[in-house]
């Protein structure tokens, strides 16, 4: 074989982080010791994969045909490393979750995950990377995350969506609201609200504009912010309303600081999914992470 699983190591890494010193910390090499394992990969092949833009390296077309392989090459690897220790071990897990997901669901999963891999003796460490469905989506495309947890599916010819959890998103607003008591609000009544919503690329705002399909030209959306904590502080200060996920207000609900508003001729369910590479394989780590996932579901 003309190449070294070390050389493939130095390839992913350095694609994933496009800069060679960085990929060496990563890997707890020298920086020159990285740059002689990617030049030597290079070299023996007479094949580029990187463009050089000034200090960093941006994978060309071939190192972007090639990386798929080499990821498949690395995970087999390390399950076979496995096989060989005589135990299917829990390894390190890169985890990334939208923000309703990562805030409300996704920590104790990830000390479970954890106190699982301790009890088998085994040290695990999970790198949880919260942010929007389309970010979240970017991140598993290029390798960057093992596993996305996301809010909608999320459409690529190179990603695979499983469905995971039902979820419901509620109207909230101020108790002190105009519309506290009404029992059920019409269109025009939803036109007439102050809204306040997340930004594109979430999936809350996806599941928001597919629920009030045929009112967003006119909807009066006041203001846009990222984070869901922002926004009921917003929603407390009688800035607007907002539709948020039933997980995301739930304890508002009970203390009082937030009620909610009904619309139920509209339909505000929606769907959580797990997002995969399709070029990658499922490892027993991950697996055993989806087992996590689907027995919280249950619970």
């Amino acid at each position: 074989m003309r190449f070294s699983l070390r050389q493939v190591e130095v390839f992913l890494c350095t694609a994933q982080l496009q800069n060679i010193s960085l990929a060496a910390k990563q890997l707890n090499l020298s920086q020159s010791a990285a740059s002689s394992a990617l030049r030597e990969l290079e070299q023996q092949f007479g094949l580029q994969l990187f463009d050089r833009v000034g200090k960093r390296l941006r994978l060309n077309e071939n190192g972007i045909a090639l990386r798929p392989q080499a990821q498949e090459l690395i995970s087999s690897a390390e399950r076979l490393e496995s096989s060989f220790k005589g135990q299917a071990g829990l390894g390190d897990l890169r985890i990334g979750a939208t923000l309703t997901i990562g805030n409300y669901l996704a920590v104790p999963l990830v000390a479970q995950y954890m106190n699982d891999a301790k009890q088998r003796g085994q040290e695990a460490k999970i790198d949880l990377h919260v942010a929007n469905t389309d970010n979240i989506a970017k991140q598993v495309l290029n390798y960057e995350m093992d596993i996305g947890l996301i809010e909608g599916e999320f459409n690529h010819p190179l990603l695979r969506s499983q469905f995971w959890r039902e979820d419901e998103l509620l109207i909230v607003a101020n108790p002190k609201h105009p519309f506290a008591k009404e029992q059920a609000l019409d269109d025009e009544q939803l036109l007439s609200l102050r809204w306040i919503s997340r930004e594109h690329g979430s999936g809350t705002r996806q599941a928001f504009e597919h629920a009030l399909h045929g009112l967003l030209p006119q909807l009066d959306i006041t203001m846009e912010l990222e984070h869901t904590e922002a926004i009921k502080r917003a929603i407390e200060a009688d800035l607007g309303v907002a539709c948020l996920s039933r997980l995301a207000v739930h304890e508002a609900l009970n203390r009082g600081s937030l009620i909610q508003l009904h619309a139920p001729h509209r339909d505000w369910r929606r769907r959580f999914y797990f997002v995969f590479h399709r070029d990658k394989a499922i490892s027993h780590s991950l697996e055993h992470w989806l087992n996590l996932c689907q027995a919280e579901t249950s619970n």
